[in-house]
């Protein structure tokens, strides 16, 4: 009877693992550049004498759906829609370098080139900074512009170049805090052949209403695997009345 309940138990967590995935894909279903989180779930066989029939169930976020979102014109000059498979590089809060698809860009207070979720944008040697309340652009190869108010007439001036990398060929995978990270370490090589698209927004992917059935139907699961539990318990008892009666 304990490998029905190890059984259910196990696939229980799962259940639950898979919801609050579900759920944190739905929460970020209007963040900007997004990628929707994927679960994935392997059937585990303990081995051993006398517990192999014993088999759980061991999810893990391993990656992310890589699908291209959605393209809204904002028509804001700081505003990039990243091109194919591009990822910008941003300073991860340790600073080590990162990656990730937000390209809602503005000019902090002091000065620093940072994305949506507030982490420094790096460019050919680190942070990108700015004058506070520059009239700056970013061209289609990634090249910051920054034009003089003083000189209307002359063509903006290139102040840095965004660190646009391309993860082909390298493993990358999603971290905690959002951001991708190279397996193992280290860092991507720029990709100048890497483009963006000035004046627009690259939506998230994740599509709300298939969430909403796979969140539905991972809850039915749930029951299911409860409900096996409860008759586990009732054929427990039922055996137990019977050594008795016997």
């Amino acid at each position: 009877m304990d490998r029905l309940i190890y059984t259910a138990m196990s696939g229980m967590s799962d259940s639950m693992l898979r919801q609050r995935v579900l759920a944190s894909n739905m929460s970020n279903s209007q963040t900007i550049g997004f990628r929707a989180e994927m679960l994935y779930s392997t059937p585990v066989t303990l081995k051993g004498p006398g517990i192999e029939a014993r088999a759980m169930s061991e999810g893990e976020v391993h990656g992310a759906d890589m699908t291209a979102g959605s393209i809204a014109q904002t028509g804001r000059p700081l505003d990039i829609a990243l091109a194919g498979d591009a990822l910008l590089t941003v300073q991860a809060e340790d600073g080590s370098e990162a990656y990730s698809r937000r390209g809602d860009l503005s000019i902090s207070v002091t000065g620093v080139l940072q994305n949506g979720d507030g982490r420094p944008v790096v460019g050919s040697s680190g942070p990108i900074t700015l004058p506070p309340g520059a009239q700056a652009s970013i061209s289609p190869d990634g090249a910051v512009l920054l034009a003089n108010p003083e000189a209307p007439d002359q063509p903006p001036q290139t102040i840095d170049k965004l660190k646009l990398v391309s993860p082909k060929g390298s493993k990358v995978a999603k971290d905690m805090d959002g951001l991708f990270r190279v397996v193992g370490g280290g860092v991507l090589p720029a990709d100048e052949n890497a483009r963006v698209q000035s004046g627009a927004l690259e939506q998230s992917n994740v599509q709300p209403s298939e969430v909403i059935v796979q969140m539905i139907q991972a809850q039915r699961l749930f029951d299911i695997r409860t409900k096996l539990i409860s008759t586990a318990r009732d054929v427990d008892e039922s055996g137990a009345a019977l050594m008795r009666i016997s």
